[in-house]
């Protein structure tokens, strides 16, 4: 257990140093990198925002609507027969349409039932669903 510790406390600086190094004796220029690099992170976060907040805001109206609860209700038989826990029916229902919905329904999951629960890790293991 302690080499598990160790290694976990130099894993992160280790890595930083071998890049550094590596970029040092390709003659790369680090800092300019990096800055470029977080560029491309604010363009990613600046481009993927306003799709994530459409997408809260779709969820919080289906769940306010009540369209959840009923589906929910409909299909929780067969939802328990395939041992599935029903809070996660809108992860199941978004997946397969759109990556960063089932991102938005996994946030709002967990936002709504607490991220140390046998929910959350349903929705992260079971059946490959997210």
């Amino acid at each position: 257990m302690q080499i598990i510790n160790y290694i976990s406390l130099i894993a992160v600086p280790f890595v930083i140093f071998f890049i550094v190094s590596y970029a040092f004796s390709e003659k790369v220029k680090v800092f300019d990198s990096f800055l470029v690099g977080c560029k491309e992170g604010i363009n990613t976060v600046t481009n993927i925002f306003p799709t994530l907040i459409a997408l809260f805001l779709a969820i919080s109206a289906l769940r306010s609507s009540g369209i959840l609860d009923l589906l929910t209700n409909l299909l929780s038989p067969i939802l328990n027969f395939l041992k599935i826990p029903s809070e996660i029916l809108p992860l199941v229902l978004v997946r397969p349409i759109s990556g960063s919905a089932s991102t938005a329904v996994a946030l709002d999951i967990m936002k709504n039932f607490g991220v140390d629960t046998s929910i959350r890790i349903n929705c992260f293991n079971h059946n490959g669903f997210y």
